[in-house]
């Protein structure tokens, strides 16, 4: 049976304010109304094959994250369609379980890393100088070691390109003592809470990446929250040090490109049938884990 996909979405009369590698954004005047699709990107390069209920697992997981750390300020309003404005009624089916209503923020241009394993370029840059982002490390940790403590690794946001790992002190130039010091904490504090829930549904959370923006003076977790997009969530029970474990999220995608003799610039490769299956069983598998419950309208 083919699985229905969305790779954009278009709503007559509803003013779209930006396309992300995944996520379409509306206007709605007081609220945003953030729509994830099914696109997947690896290396930046947005691919044309989307990933069957990919925009559903990143909502939904999104929307269990804020829900669960409720007394943490976030931007959601609502992630139920019952409670959509009335001049979402004509687009229910495109938007269902793959859309959220927010508040608007000012985004901050930081991007709040926390990393307790050592995995990605933490693990490529511990090797030059047993250090992450300024951050000094016992010898001897392996690749994917469990770090002494989590470690906020805060980065530049890129318009294009990759994104730029700081330290502390230029995350606390660009935004203020203050300001610098509470996503910090902030940022430690969802980690901890998230990986201790995910280790008891058989899922660690290797580093995870969150965003923060401002509203009227309150500080709001945005955007998304520990999914398999944001995070690198490995399988507890294939988990060993010293290799890099197999993981629930488009890792999978971006070991099949790199068997292929492709640059890394757009076009991408078409992904093969069993790939785009695969990885969509990855994403739904993480969703039943962390939530206990299977994905709705998807």
């Amino acid at each position: 049976m083919q699985i229905a996909t969305q790779s954009s979405i278009e709503l007559a009369g509803i003013q779209k304010l930006r396309s992300g590698k995944v996520r379409e954004v509306f206007d709605l005047g007081e609220t945003l109304l953030f729509v994830a699709t099914d696109r997947i990107s690896a290396f930046d390069v947005i691919l044309s094959d989307p990933i069957p209920h990919k925009g559903a697992v990143l909502n939904q997981i999104s929307a269990f994250w804020f829900k669960r750390f409720d007394e943490i300020k976030s931007h959601l309003v609502t992630a139920d369609l019952e409670q959509f404005p009335k001049e979402l009624e004509p687009f229910r089916e495109q938007l269902a379980g793959r859309s959220m209503i927010v508040k608007k923020t000012k985004p901050l241009p930081v991007e709040c890393v926390v990393r307790g394993y050592l995995a990605g370029s933490g693990w490529r840059e511990y090797q030059e100088s047993r250090s992450v982002c300024g951050i000094k490390l016992p010898a001897g940790l392996k690749q994917a070691s469990q770090l002494p403590e989590p470690i906020f690794t805060p980065a530049t946001k890129a318009e294009e390109g990759h994104d730029e790992n700081i330290d502390m002190k230029r995350c606390t130039q660009i935004l203020g003592e203050e300001l610098a010091n509470r996503v910090k904490a902030l940022s430690l504090e969802i980690y901890s809470r998230g990986r201790d829930h995910a280790v008891q549904q058989g899922i660690i959370v290797a580093d995870t990446k969150f965003e923060f923006g401002a509203v009227d003076g309150d500080l709001l977790l945005i955007d998304e929250c520990l999914t398999p997009d944001s995070s690198r969530f490995w399988p507890k029970d294939q988990y060993a040090v010293g290799q890099s474990p197999p993981s629930f999220d488009k890792q999978f995608v971006r070991d099949y490109l790199e068997t292929l003799d492709w640059d890394k610039t757009p076009p991408a490769p078409r992904l093969p049938k069993d790939v785009i299956e695969k990885t969509s069983a990855k994403y739904l598998e993480a969703f039943r884990r962390l939530t206990g419950s299977e994905i709705a309208n998807a």
